[in-house]
């Protein structure tokens, strides 16, 4: 197979171009080529891309993320389970377990065995909430901000909005205006609007930073999300909630509603990693800036 041999992935919505970093080291990968790579209808078309090599040790594997944009990221909940089955497929790792080591630190992985193409990931704690000031906007209940990743490295921040209903928020919108708002600046956050859905069962919708716009599923969102309703004592682990692909993330853990040690201790994130289809691109993607 000649050109760039590509693997298209999607996890419970979020898509990903992956690459083997054996062949296409992350040197090879400017941000003008990753957004050419990205681009909807032009490109392949993704929400970021990932080049996995291998890992310090036997059974770790080093993932490298980049958001559609071409910036480089710490991490990503559902990217990483999308590596996770497809670092097994490479054979770079075993199955029922590899270290995944990413810019937000080493997380433990493993494929769900099973006929459903499932994966799960270990993540970091979350040591607590935040209650930024912002304005509540109608069918806003309350707002809080988390960071996932480790405590000595570089964080995802997420805002964690309950509305009443996901339906009628208009994501592109208020997505952006609290993703820029000024009590979160420099950084922003992705911002994750979640509520009940009807005949019970929890609904997210997610406006995702590095895309800037309104992605399909969000896992650390999901974890986070998890963490804030938790806390309120709203929701008991394990808790699924339901993307806007329509797909199912788990998310287990220690939930604590008070100041002592974390808000959510181990935080486990299960959910879809799928194979779509590989590929070979003849030609390079041209990038229209």
């Amino acid at each position: 197979m000649s050109g760039t041999v590509i693997y298209k992935m999607t996890g419970s919505g979020n898509d990903f171009v992956f690459v083997d970093g054996r062949v296409e080291p992350v040197e090879l990968w400017p941000p003008k080529r990753i957004r050419a790579y990205c681009r909807r209808r032009t490109g392949i078309g993704a929400d970021g891309l990932v080049v996995l090599e291998p890992g310090s040790e036997p059974g770790a594997v080093r993932f490298h993320f980049f958001n559609s944009d071409g910036g480089r990221a710490p991490m990503c909940g559902n990217g990483s389970l999308c590596a996770t089955r497809l670092a097994a497929w490479l054979e770079l790792a075993p199955a029922d377990g590899m270290i995944l080591e990413t810019d937000a630190g080493a997380f433990r992985t493993r494929c769900v065995p099973g006929e459903a193409e499932r994966a799960e990931i270990v993540l970091s704690d979350i040591p607590g909430l935040e209650a930024p000031s912002i304005e509540l906007a109608p069918g806003e209940n309350h707002i809080r901000l988390g960071v996932i990743g480790m405590a000595d490295l570089p964080g995802i921040p997420h805002l964690v909005v309950l509305v009443d209903d996901v339906r009628a928020v208009n994501v592109a919108e208020r997505g952006r205006a609290l993703r820029y708002h000024e009590a979160i600046a420099p950084a922003g956050a992705n911002v994750n609007f979640v509520s009940q859905a009807e005949g019970g069962g929890w609904t997210m919708r997610t406006y995702e930073r590095g895309v800037e716009g309104e992605t399909l599923a969000c896992g650390t969102g999901a974890v986070t999300s998890a963490a804030v309703l938790a806390a309120a004592g709203e929701i008991h682990l394990p808790w699924d909630v339901v993307t806007t692909a329509g797909y199912r993330l788990t998310i287990s853990g220690r939930a604590r509603n008070g100041t002592k040690g974390a808000v959510l201790a181990e935080p486990t994130l299960a959910g879809e990693a799928r194979i779509v289809y590989r590929a070979a691109v003849g030609a390079e993607p041209p990038d229209l800036g």
